[in-house]
């Protein structure tokens, strides 16, 4: 026969059985309140969008990048692609060097691929185009390696961080080399953004020599003859130490055409210009003694993260590091660094909050996102040209290191 519970018998049962899930409960919320992490932390894959210009005249530029910047994922998080568990997945667009269809792709990044943060890109116009898509979508977009100062100047907004040197960089850098009273200068330059703007910082940077003449001729140009023999109207003639300063990004170069004119020695114009890729290079062999100033060149900096990229680019492509290699590990580097103080949050504020100020290790050593501009201040580097049998380039031997606090970079945007 069942036996039955009087009353107060269920009741005194009943209650200790809620008593017993009341205990199970407060164990599982103290349980709960010491791991916050357990319940905090950020799921699923975080999604970055790398943009470059894999198509068109700066193709070689953009390949560099893309190596580089997977390169310095896998240093920056040991090789595991996770970043406080999360995977981190890449996904590569080519905006063909073109600013509508930079636009574009950026736009479908973060709309239809839902990507967290966007890295790009090559050109400077097409990464002017990219800048209100980032303000508008209120993502971060990391410039790289892009060069004109108006991206993190005057056409600047807050989502917009550059670990790419910009070209008052590079025109402060390169007046530390060329600008002496007695120096007189004619310029050439890209007819764009990147051209323009690294004029300007030229000209500003610029305190004894003289600039005699601007010549500007678009990217993709094949002759370069006629822009080449205005310059040597200009300066032929002029007293003083004369120079040829070239500003030049893209392929073909005007390199080739400036050894064949055999400048120096039939018009005692000296070339003088920056770094540029290593098969650009190769026509710096014509120039033993040159100096200028330049971002980065394998051989020259010494620290780890630069000799895990040279051994490891070796390594994987028989043949060293190139000069956007570097740019691209830096904003690698750059991404994870500032995830794992998120620990993994992709939340937009918080990513701003946290680069801003953000310093973090690089190929070149350490870079610093500036608080007032996004822009990565960093070292330079003073070279001087050397013909060495042993390499098929001008080697770019230091002279100094131009330190970043030395070279006094304005802030240029409206902030």
């Amino acid at each position: 026969m069942e036996k039955k519970l009087s009353r107060s018998s269920f009741r005194a049962s009943n209650g200790l059985l809620w008593s017993r899930r009341a205990v199970a409960l407060a164990a599982g919320s103290v349980a709960l309140a010491a791991s916050p992490a357990l319940w905090a932390q950020p799921k699923g894959d975080i999604k970055i969008a790398l943009i470059a210009g894999k198509t068109g005249p700066l193709e070689a530029y953009a390949k560099q990048t893309i190596v580089g910047f997977n390169m310095g994922l896998e240093y920056a998080t040991g090789g595991t692609m996770r970043v406080a568990g999360r995977k981190l997945v890449v996904i590569e667009k080519d905006d063909q060097t073109k600013p509508d269809v930079g636009k574009a792709v950026l736009a479908q990044a973060y709309a239809d691929d839902k990507v967290d943060i966007a890295v790009g890109t090559t050109a400077s116009p097409v990464a002017l185009a990219m800048l209100p898509v980032a303000e508008e979508y209120k993502k971060i977009l990391l410039v790289e390696p892009a060069v004109a100062d108006s991206i993190t100047g005057d056409k600047w907004n807050k989502y917009i961080f550059r670990t790419g040197r910009n070209s008052s960089q590079d025109a402060a850098a390169n007046a530390a080399a060329l600008d002496q009273p007695g120096n007189v200068v004619a310029i050439l330059a890209n007819d764009n953004a990147f051209g323009r703007d690294g004029v300007k910082a030229v000209k500003e940077f610029t305190k004894k020599a003289k600039i005699v003449h601007e010549e500007y001729l678009p990217l993709g140009t094949t002759d370069f003859t006629a822009g080449l023999q205005r310059i040597i109207d200009k300066l032929k003639d002029q007293p003083g130490n004369k120079y040829l300063s070239v500003g030049w990004a893209g392929s073909p170069t005007p390199f080739p055409k400036i050894a064949d004119l055999e400048l120096e020695k039939r018009y005692g114009i000296k070339l003088a210009t920056g770094g540029n890729i290593l098969p650009a290079m190769v026509a710096y062999k014509n120039f033993p003694g040159m100096e200028g100033a330049l971002y980065y060149y394998f051989g020259i900096p010494k620290n780890p993260v630069n000799e895990w990229l040279v051994a490891n680019h070796y390594s994987k492509f028989k043949s060293p590091p190139d000069f956007f290699t570097a740019g691209g590990m830096s904003a690698a580097i750059a991404v994870v660094e500032a995830l794992k103080k998120t620990n993994g949050d992709t939340n937009t504020n918080k990513l701003i909050a946290t680069m801003e100020g953000m310093s973090f290790e690089t190929p070149k050593g350490k870079m610093t996102f500036r608080k007032e501009d996004h822009q990565a201040m960093q070292d330079m580097y003073h070279f001087r040209i050397k013909n060495d049998p042993a390499f098929p380039w001008g080697v770019p031997e230091l002279v100094r290191v131009i330190k970043a606090e030395e070279l006094n970079i304005p802030i240029r945007n409206k902030r």
